[in-house]
């Protein structure tokens, strides 16, 4: 919050129309070590309860960076977020890897597997779409969307 606060107050002293900027954070999450890993629900919570606490209303949407996590948990912990909504501004998302993963899994650079490749991403994005109107139900994408995104001491 702390982090958020900050970001906020440098966007007030610079006068930064903030009805035309998005925010991109991770969600609140159980570190990568963390031997009880946080439920859905409570990300939810803590990251709901972090943006109602610093983000200004004036600020029309938060896109999340999936932040390693596996697509299936981006796309639940968004749905949860979404659920406990109405909010001040849209919560939907910014993702990289957590869109795209499976997709390049089954497509493998090989020409023929692109109608596959093609309908994971679909099968993706339509989860993604529905997390962001909090009517996902889970399960899209199978083994290959629950497996973790996280790579320890990953450099950009």
């Amino acid at each position: 919050e702390r982090v958020l606060a900050a970001v906020f107050k440098a966007l007030n002293d610079h006068h930064v129309l903030l009805e035309g900027a998005l925010l991109k954070p991770n969600m609140v999450t159980h570190g990568s070590d963390c031997p009880k890993p946080a439920s859905h629900e409570e990300i939810a919570f803590y990251t709901v309860r972090s943006l109602k606490r610093t983000v200004p209303p004036a600020l029309p949407g938060v896109m999340f960076l999936s932040g390693g996590q596996s697509e299936e948990d981006a796309s639940l912990n968004l749905n949860e977020m979404n659920k406990m909504g109405p909010h001040p501004f849209q919560l939907s998302f910014s993702y990289g890897r957590a869109l795209q993963a499976s997709c390049l899994k089954a497509w493998k650079g090989v020409p023929e597997n692109k109608a596959k490749a093609q309908q994971v991403l679909m099968e993706r994005a339509r989860a993604n779409g529905e997390a962001q109107l909090g009517k996902y139900g889970g399960g899209a994408g199978g083994a290959a969307a629950a497996s973790s995104l996280f790579e320890k001491r990953y450099v950009y």
